[in-house]
């Protein structure tokens, strides 16, 4: 039996119209997608979880999930970011204390350290995460990905993320 299989009728519950408040289990059942689906189910459903108008902002998830992160997933965020941002508009992004810090980090140009990036404040997050969502459009994706393989950290965006994650999924799932 696949995962599909045996997650399917779990799974049923996030097809139909979602009410305003999540399942009390939804925790439970994001868990059993996480550890059976594949990461790329995993990421597809938080990238609907970002781009939903029912949670708040993208920059504002990616900020909470930054700051619950290690310095290797913060370094994987914050290089993702500044890619997506490009060095043209990272000055515009950067002004401010934290983003001094971040300048200056990346004074030596390359990629930001694990080290580095515990640095970084996550209201910098925010910010860059704000304008590479306007420049670049895929960082949600990308984010989504460096992201999918922590779902005890997905957790924390709560019960109304997880409950769109999980019908992102079964939505796949029934196509």
């Amino acid at each position: 039996m696949n995962w599909m299989e045996s997650l399917g009728p779990m799974l049923q519950q996030y097809t139909s119209s979602q009410s305003a408040q999540p399942p009390a289990n939804v925790e439970d059942h994001f868990d059993q997608v996480a550890q059976n689906a594949p990461a790329s189910e995993v990421a597809e459903g938080l990238a609907a979880a970002f781009r939903s108008g029912q949670t708040p902002p993208f920059s504002q998830m990616a900020s909470q999930l930054f700051g619950g992160s290690g310095g290797q997933q913060q370094a994987g965020v914050l290089n993702a970011l500044l890619g997506a941002v490009g060095p043209a508009l990272l000055g515009q992004v950067t002004a401010g204390k934290g983003g001094s810090m971040l300048s200056s980090l990346l004074g030596g140009g390359g990629e930001v350290t694990a080290e580095q990036a515990s640095q970084i404040p996550p209201e910098v997050v925010k910010q860059l995460a704000e304008h590479a969502e306007k420049t670049d459009p895929s960082i949600v994706d990308r984010l989504s990905q460096i992201y999918s393989e922590h779902p005890d950290l997905i957790k924390t965006l709560g019960g109304a993320a997880l409950t769109i994650a999980l019908a992102k999924v079964a939505q796949r799932q029934r196509s």
